[in-house]
């Protein structure tokens, strides 16, 4: 096997560790909990906040409100799958200053062993009677939902746990077209929580007008984590590798380290279609099985180079589905407590939204995950607080692309695409700022968190003002998804055309609702975000100064053409250079080029000045497309689709002239 470049991580992030999102008020409510009860008469709550920041207790407290104070009737919780229900498990909230405790009689937990199907019955049954709260799974309530007319839904509080399994798209997602029939058909409150508002699938979780009618509650990533007791660091890094995945993973397996690991989908590039040989090879890379406990299925491996003893949950092994319980159970009700308990999970469909285990520190996924969600939910794994833990990791180990086999467009974009994924992280773990306009007359001193730049166009409605406040990072994540503009993230149109002509080409298929100086507010607001929070901000006595495109900044100097000439993505193309060896990197390069943008008619246009201006540098020549330059080459090519654009117009123009003259 060829040598392997190992790659630092693409993200390094810090935090203060104030204490402030863990720490509880006079009625036992954190920080974002309390932000979200503020809001708790809203008849539509959209919650969107990380894992373990505590959505599960602030549907609680909302919902216990909305039973004693807003004549509400009944609470039903719709979770996605059965082992999230503990989340929602009865809670004593009286011990810590709240007015009542969360109440759920057992026979109302339809998150226990059956059918989805089969508990329709007892759901039915749930809303004829008297008592007040039922746990089931999304899928319960869609088979409930197909017995029921819209109107059963009167008087109760729907809350819709991990949201992002909702789909605008009517035809994909029943639970989306069940969520439009009931607001239309009842007086249903509605609280939606999600710890990632990305789908996979490009898809909005809602349309516009729906969102419309919800009230948005945000806590972003940097707020819960900055403000952690014991967590100081996370790090997201990639680790590419040639031949099996098998035979690379103990390169980067931290014996020491508590460690979740999800091996690939059989579907997949990295999957040897084994999934039980897999996890063989993945145990003997620790050591030798001493034994597996028949009652949890936990497995004790003495390590082979210390010979300290691992214990090691195997949720992938389904071919004993009762075990496999065991050990699930064992894992949600001692593990997720006992940081001895565990020290290794392997996972793959599981383990991922809504999975406790607080002491988890790396977590190791092999293969390109092509949905966003499932990349987050992940992470988050590892993102919660626990005593001991000052480091969390997230580790994509994923193949090289091979020239001697196929594929190897599908095995580049995979790799583009994961790490523009890790470059959408960055964003959303990074600080926030505001921007505001710098104006010649300003004399006054810039607050902290406040940066001011020439140019720059503030929101000027409160529709745009509601986009930057809380779906910035949404809209960030359409565009890194978006097939035509990942491969302009490594560069091969240059920062401008990117900046001015895909970017708001996006925003304007996202909200179809938006003027032009809207969309233009809006896309120099993710532009601006973007380069920012991708810079390297220093301070220098009382300057602070920001790296972009390798020069440091004095950040009162920056003006908006500055930002516009930096794509602020392309350091994906960047990681990679550094990452791969100069063979692989040939290969991903001839495969970018051989799968360049087509030229649109916005791109011809805008960059048409340009070409001229370039041409004039240049001595009147025109831009050559076997120049080595990416630049000159796309300026060549825009040249050629705008000589082919004249030539069919002027084709037309004889042929209409020839028909007159006939």
């Amino acid at each position: 096997m060829n040598a392997i470049k190992k790659p630092a991580n693409v993200v390094n992030v810090t935090y203060a560790r104030t204490g402030a999102s863990v720490h509880t008020d006079a009625m036992g409510m954190r920080e974002m909990q309390a932000r979200v009860f503020a809001k708790r008469d809203a008849q539509h709550l959209l919650v969107k906040a990380p894992p373990a920041s505590g959505k599960s207790r602030a549907l609680m407290f909302v919902g216990l409100d909305k039973l004693y104070n807003q004549g509400r009737k009944k609470v039903i919780v719709a979770v996605p799958e059965r082992s999230i229900g503990a989340s929602f498990a009865s809670t004593n909230l009286t011990e810590n200053g709240f007015f009542a405790d969360w109440e759920v009689k057992p026979e109302h937990n339809l998150c226990d062993p059956g059918s989805s199907q089969g508990k329709v019955g007892a759901f039915i049954d749930f809303l004829n009677g008297p008592d007040a709260v039922l746990i089931c799974t999304h899928a319960t309530l869609r088979f409930a939902f197909e017995k029921l007319a819209p109107d059963a839904f009167n008087g109760t509080v729907l809350a819709i746990d991990e949201f992002h399994h909702v789909s605008a798209d009517v035809e994909a997602s029943r639970l989306g077209a069940l969520l439009r029939e009931v607001m239309s058909g009842s007086d249903v409150h509605i609280v939606a929580m999600t710890g990632s508002y990305f789908r996979g699938d490009s898809v909005p979780v809602l349309s516009a007008e729906d969102e419309a009618l919800f009230t948005p509650v945000t806590f972003n990533y940097y707020d819960q984590l900055n403000g952690y007791e014991y967590l100081h660091s996370l790090g997201i890094g990639h680790h590419f590798y040639q031949g099996r995945y098998t035979e690379a993973i103990g390169e980067v397996f931290d014996l020491d380290k508590k460690t979740l690991i999800h091996i690939p989908n059989v579907n997949s590039g990295e999957s040897t279609k084994d999934k039980i040989e897999e996890v063989g090879f993945i145990i003997d890379s620790i050591g030798q099985v001493e034994a597996t406990d028949p009652e949890t299925g936990i497995i004790s491996i003495r390590r082979s180079d210390t010979g300290e003893t691992l214990l090691l949950a195997d949720l992938v092994d389904d071919t004993d589905q009762k075990r496999r319980a065991d050990t699930l159970h064992y894992v949600a009700t001692v593990a997720s407590k006992d940081r001895d308990a565990v020290d290794v999970i392997l996972a793959l469909g599981m383990a991922k939204e809504g999975f406790d285990w607080p002491f988890a520190e790396h977590a190791l996924t092999v293969g390109y995950r092509a949905s966003l969600t499932e990349v987050i939910q992940i992470i988050g794994r590892v993102t919660r607080d626990s005593p001991g833990k000052e480091h969390a990791q997230f580790t994509n180990l994923i193949a090289e692309p091979d020239a001697s086999q196929g594929e190897v467009k599908v095995s580049v974009n995979n790799m583009l695409k994961a790490i523009t994924a890790s470059l959408l992280m960055e964003q959303v773990l990074a600080q926030n700022f505001e921007f505001k306009t710098k104006r010649t007359d300003d004399g006054e001193p810039t607050p902290p968190g406040v940066i001011k730049i020439k140019g720059f166009k503030e929101p000027s409605t409160p529709r745009i003002k509601q986009i930057v406040e809380t779906d910035l990072n949404d809209l960030k994540a359409t565009i890194l998804q978006d097939d035509t503009f990942a491969k302009a993230a490594a560069g091969s149109v240059d920062p401008e055309t990117t900046n001015k002509v895909l970017i708001p080409k996006i925003i304007r298929e996202r909200y179809p609702d938006l003027d032009e100086s809207q969309v233009e507010e809006l896309r120099q607001q993710v532009v601006v975000d973007s380069v920012i929070k991708n810079g390297e901000v220093r301070e220098v006595g009382d300057k602070r100064f920001i790296k972009m495109s390798e020069k440091f900044v004095n950040i009162d100097d920056i003006n908006i053409n500055l930002i516009d000439s930096i794509n602020p993505f392309q350091r994906a193309f960047e990681i990679m250079s550094k990452s791969v060896t100069p063979s692989v990197l040939r290969i991903i390069s001839d495969a970018i080029t051989a799968t360049r943008l087509e030229v649109t008619d916005e791109e011809a246009l805008a960059t048409w000045p340009k070409i001229q201006a370039w041409a004039k540098v240049n001595g009147g020549r025109k831009p050559d497309v076997r120049s080595e330059d990416p630049t000159e080459k796309r300026y060549a090519e825009v040249l050629l689709f705008l000589q082919r654009k004249k030539q069919q117009h002027l084709g037309r123009q004889k042929a209409a002239r020839l028909a007159d003259e006939s």
